[in-house]
């Protein structure tokens, strides 16, 4: 049995604050995006201007409580489903962003194991310079025999990471192909 809108009680008071905190924990997680995730997100000019201001409020004090209450008053006049789906989504990118660190952790360890891997990233990556990355593995074995800091190591890991983020395909491995 479906009560029609004009005839449906009003909502209670209990259950009225809770939906505006959750609206205000909403605020709360689009504060703490960095801008450019922010301008991913299709936001209300008002809304996005006042986010903005709770980010350069970063002590926790009483005027950074009134900016997300404030900022959970303009969410009950925004339609919050595509933010959650927005926020959602960049928590997938997060993971993916995770799960692509994990992958350049793995060549890395694999390089410093095997100097075959060397050839693979060489094809997989045409303008990697092979005589730097050579004498990379070379300086991050020595200073892994020497107990010394993994500066090379680091190197190496950041030169995969450029490699990575200047257009491969994620799926493609070192070591996975059949030969």
């Amino acid at each position: 049995m479906n009560i029609p809108e004009k005839e449906q009680p009003p909502l209670s008071k209990t259950r009225r604050k809770k939906q505006m905190e959750e609206l205000q924990a909403l605020g709360e997680e689009l504060v703490t995006l960095s801008p450019e995730r922010l301008k991913k997100i299709a936001l209300a000019e008002n809304l996005r201007d006042a986010i903005s201001a709770a980010q350069r409020l970063t002590r926790p004090d009483e005027a950074r409580r009134r900016q997300m209450q404030y900022i959970g008053k303009l969410m009950r006049t925004v339609d919050v489903e595509p933010l959650r789906a927005a926020l959602a989504l960049l928590r997938g990118e997060s993971a993916s962003e995770t799960a692509m660190l994990h992958r350049l952790e793995r060549w890395r360890t694999e390089l410093l194991a095997d100097e075959k891997v060397l050839h693979e990233i060489a094809s997989r990556y045409p303008s990697v310079d092979l005589q730097y990355l050579r004498s990379l593995r070379r300086a991050a074995l020595k200073e892994n025999e020497q107990n010394k800091a993994p500066r090379s190591s680091r190197a190496i890991f950041q030169l995969l990471k450029g490699l990575e983020n200047n257009g491969a395909d994620p799926e493609d491995e070192p070591g996975d192909q059949d030969d």
